[in-house]
């Protein structure tokens, strides 16, 4: 992404945090905002630290993902300070001194210990709201998390601004190309751990620069929702490829599913087909006012609809959902907000002052569960699947009758079918970021 656009978009997107802020420690009765980037976290027994994950109030700020033990200062009417740890160390990569299109807008104060943060951090820490995981704390102050603050932070964190876009945009770009990769990798024959070699590979980030662990599965392995066991040997035949990866750009996140029949499944792939269309349908209506449960909801008719049109159940789709049987083959929510994190902040809350909207009875894992609005950010994730689990408590209820056990059992070679995509609400027509970015690569 051209430096340029990203100095044009920044001090904005500064703007709004600072304005924010402000409201936040109003709210709270604080006087300051400190953010603490996180510490390194070591294994038991063992001086090896587990992955750096950046605390997403410190990297909602500025673009810096690796700086563990530094601090953000935000007081109302001054500029934001950053404490940046860049210590003395020949056993590691000491982080780069800060640079690029934000640095301008920041004081910033390089310390080469922790404890020297201290000595730059406001002295009554009684009047600073200090957000942080506890471990990240030093002696005179230590995150204290106040509800009021976070709740306003966190319910506002669903708005994302043009700066925010822009970088989500260049993270699906990533995520497209590498998922190209992985479909070429999967036509070639390759086990799911060559699929997520060449996916790396295409993405140009390690296993720890994604933004979550990549669920690469061949054949059954897609009935396991959250498979990442990476087979090495490829099966003996590769009847379809189940792929949930995504990819990061500054702290942000790409959150993408797709689902490839092999060359001998033309059943599967007329059902991966009727999943995607749907999938599309669903992504159009994003819109302002939209109810997200309700949009769940009606997925599952949708889905119910193709499982009677292909011949799996004999029930209407409305007895399908309404028994649950729907949700034996689509037990999980439609999406989530996605942003900072990959399940984004924020999906229940009733509003900036907390509370919780429910998830409508009989769904329990959906994760988002307010009205749509424009500058808002979520995943649609329609999937059908073949889970032996759900399958075989689905025999031992009245409904089992109106299955086709046949077909049924048939289609558990295939494991399941996911598509997703990270789909942002607009004042008119839906901007897919996944589609539009898989479109740039033709």
């Amino acid at each position: 992404m051209p430096t340029a656009l990203l100095s044009q978009l920044y001090p904005q997107h500064l703007a709004t945090l600072q304005h924010q802020a402000g409201i936040a420690l109003e709210r709270g009765g604080y006087d300051h905002l400190l953010i603490a980037a996180g510490q390194l976290h070591y294994q038991f027994l063992d001086d090896l630290p587990y992955p750096f994950q950046v605390n997403p109030h410190f990297k909602h700020w500025l673009p810096v993902t690796r700086a563990p033990g530094s601090w953000l200062v935000i007081t109302p009417g001054q500029r934001p300070r950053l404490i940046y740890l860049q210590p003395y160390d020949y056993w590691h990569v000491v982080p780069e001194a800060p640079a690029g299109y934000w640095v301008e807008h920041f004081d910033i104060v390089i310390v080469r210990e922790a404890r020297e943060a201290a000595g730059h951090l406001p002295p009554d820490s009684k009047r600073c709201a200090i957000i942080g995981e506890a471990s990240a704390g030093i002696d005179t102050h230590v995150p204290n998390n106040p509800e009021a603050v976070l709740n306003y932070l966190h319910f506002q964190r669903a708005w994302k601004t043009e700066y925010e876009l822009a970088m989500m945009r260049v993270a699906s770009h990533l995520g497209a190309r590498a998922h190209r990769a992985a479909e070429a990798a999967f036509r070639a024959g390759a086990s799911e751990y060559g699929i997520q070699m060449a996916y790396l590979a295409a993405a140009r980030e390690t296993e720890n620069e994604l933004p979550y662990s990549n669920i690469v599965c061949l054949n059954e392995h897609g009935a396991v929702l959250h498979y990442t066991n990476l087979e090495r040997n490829p099966p003996l035949q590769s009847h379809s490829l189940l792929i949930d990866a995504g990819a990061s750009f500054h702290g942000y996140a790409a959150d993408i599913t797709r689902t490839y029949a092999g060359a001998q499944a033309a059943e599967f792939q007329q059902l991966v087909d009727a999943v995607d269309a749907a999938q599309r349908g669903f992504c159009a209506r994003v819109r302002p006012g939209q109810s997200y449960p309700e949009l769940h909801v009606h997925a599952h008719h949708v889905l119910a609809g193709i499982l009677r049109e292909h011949g799996f159940i004999r029930m209407s789709a409305e007895s399908a959902v309404e028994s649950g049987v729907s949700s034996v083959f689509f037990p999980h929510g439609l999406g989530h907000y996605i942003g900072l994190q990959v399940h984004d902040i924020g999906g229940f809350q009733q509003s900036d002052a907390g509370g919780t909207l429910p998830r409508p009875a009989g769904h329990p894992y959906l994760r988002l569960t307010r009205t749509i609005e424009a500058n808002q950010v979520m995943t649609i994730e329609p999937g059908l699947y073949f889970i032996d689990l759900l399958l075989a408590e689905l025999r031992n209820r009245p409904e089992a009758g109106d299955v086709n056990w046949d077909k049924v059992d048939a289609f558990r070679r295939y494991g399941g079918i996911r598509i997703e995509d990270d789909v942002a609400c607009t004042a008119d027509a839906p901007e897919n970021l996944t589609r539009d970015a898989f479109a740039a690569l033709n």
